[in-house]
């Protein structure tokens, strides 16, 4: 992704070497440069920039009444500044990162790269709303067949499309659940009911409290030397068959294979 920026910076040697730093990151536009609060409101509103580089004290508006103007609308933002005193004031605006000079070249890329993370993120979010309310609005005949085919989860701070076909079983962990594909296993904050009701009921199959399993990928059915019956995975894992779900799991397993 570009990152659309906005350096402010009252002084004008700061302002070139700010400006200067970010002209070397490929994925980095600087799209105004400005020598004051006043200017910056302005710009912010004119160009809607996606990171901010502010400078705190300056005359006529300083970077608190910046953000005071643009109010939750305020970009992500880097506050750059000669003044430790107002890091805990800075912070309290949700500031991302707080830059004290003199800084050198490889703590203002250690921000950047933080910052480029968060704004990363923060669009697989985005696409992800996107994707969920098209399929949620669109019609069924508007709706493409890989919908059925990957099931959307968001790991480890990214958004994961899965095929359901490498998705072998789904484990209960609290308020999480574990998606086992393979030798991978993705965490996600998610119950097991929820992620239940999202699973095609034709595929998959509740077979213990704590376990889910793609009926595909199911090798047998074997019985335990204390007569309970268990499932071998094509993968050789062994799930045991819950009592209460154990009715259940055998007729889908015939449908399965009938």
């Amino acid at each position: 992704m570009r990152i659309r920026t906005i350096v402010v910076e009252d002084q004008p040697l700061a302002r070139e070497r700010l400006v200067e730093m970010l002209a070397s990151e490929a994925d980095v536009d600087v799209v105004a440069s400005c020598a004051s609060g006043v200017e910056a409101v302005s710009a912010i509103r004119e160009h809607g920039p996606d990171l901010v580089l502010l400078d705190l004290q300056m005359p006529d508006l300083d970077g608190f009444g910046v953000i005071a103007e643009i109010g939750s609308a305020m970009p992500l933002t880097i506050f750059v500044t000669a003044y430790d005193e107002f890091a805990l004031r800075a912070f309290e605006v949700h500031a991302f990162d707080y830059l004290l000079k003199p800084f050198g070249r490889d703590r203002f890329l250690q921000a950047l790269g933080r910052a480029r993370a968060h704004l990363a993120e923060k669009q697989d979010e985005q696409l992800a709303r996107r994707f969920v309310s098209l399929v949620e609005h669109a019609g069924a005949s508007d709706v493409p067949s890989p919908v059925h085919d990957r099931l959307m989860v968001k790991s480890g701070g990214r958004v994961v499309l899965l095929p359901l076909d490498e998705l072998d079983a789904v484990e209960s962990a609290g308020n999480y659940v574990r998606l086992h594909s393979g030798s991978q296993a993705h965490l996600v904050r998610e119950t097991m009911a929820n992620l239940e009701g999202r699973l095609p009921a034709d595929r998959f199959c509740r077979i213990h409290r704590t376990w889910i399993v793609n009926l595909a990928r199911v090798k047998m059915t074997a019985m335990r030397p204390n007569g309970e019956p268990e499932l071998i995975m094509v993968d050789g894992r062994r799930f045991r068959i819950g009592r209460a779900y154990r009715d259940a799991v055998m007729g889908r397993l015939s449908e399965v294979r009938s």
